[in-house]
């Protein structure tokens, strides 16, 4: 009986030490995760914030600044500016759909052009951009620094812009396309007494061609957000690569 009781003992005594054991070493592979993970400051994710920025406004502009950029991606392309749609009808009823295919590919040729000169703008705005809780941002999901971006810094790039995109809309002779359309229309508005239109294409341009850039800069933004690839510095693999759980 006592060699049983011994017995009993001793076995319960190895069993209680390697479930010890077994904690011991969870604890310690927990510490050890927790300690390899990147210790950020909030000056660090504010910089990497800049940086994804930068990166994303830099792939924007290459993808968008070539023929097409604009005009073939059906997310940012530019429309028959919407507060003349009733020019577009009445060009058509008019037999002047060349004609306004024509205009349409030119608008967008207009903000493809333009393009190729907002890097050095939008690296400004970025620069310049007062941010306080980067990890607000950075823990803010999908688009929430180029969303910061756009919020504070979308009057200044607009005056910034504009010339640009007063100058890219007459070497593409964007005004020679849009005058044979808006001069009919308000020929038969003269007939019929409506309302003349005739609106400012130059601010149309310039809005929808910072509205794109937004929009491809975002998504470069998410690549960096969800692809480890898409962190092509230690800065963003450090910062980005916090958000892995």
């Amino acid at each position: 009986m006592v060699k049983t009781s011994l017995f009993l003992f001793l076995v319960a005594t190895i069993y209680s030490c390697e479930v010890l054991n077994e904690a011991t070493n969870l604890v310690s592979t927990s510490s050890t995760a927790s300690d390899n993970k990147p210790q950020l400051t909030n000056d660090e994710v504010i910089a990497g914030l800049r940086e994804a920025l930068q990166v994303g406004i830099k792939n924007s502009v290459n993808l968008t600044s070539v023929e097409n950029g604009f005009f073939n991606n059906n997310e940012i392309r530019l429309p028959f500016p919407p507060d003349a749609q009733k020019v577009k009808d009445k060009a058509l009823d008019l037999k002047l759909n060349n004609q306004v295919e024509i205009f349409e590919k030119t608008l967008n040729r207009a903000a493809e052009e333009a393009t190729k000169e907002a890097l050095p703008i939008f690296a400004d705005a970025i620069k310049s951009m007062s941010v306080k809780d980067g990890f607000s941002i950075l823990n803010g999901g999908d688009g929430a620094a180029t969303k910061f971006l756009k919020d504070n810094t979308s009057s200044k790039l607009v005056t910034a812009f504009s010339p640009i995109v007063k100058r890219a809309t007459s070497e593409v002779k964007l005004t020679s396309y849009w005058n044979p359309i808006i001069t009919k229309y308000n020929n038969a508005m003269t007939l019929t007494g409506g309302q003349k239109l005739n609106p400012d294409l130059d601010a149309y341009v310039t809005q929808k061609a910072i509205d794109g850039l937004f929009v491809m800069v975002s998504k470069e933004e998410n690549k960096i957000r969800k692809d480890p690839a898409a962190r092509v510095t230690e800065l963003l693999s450090k910062v980005f690569g916090s958000l892995l759980k």
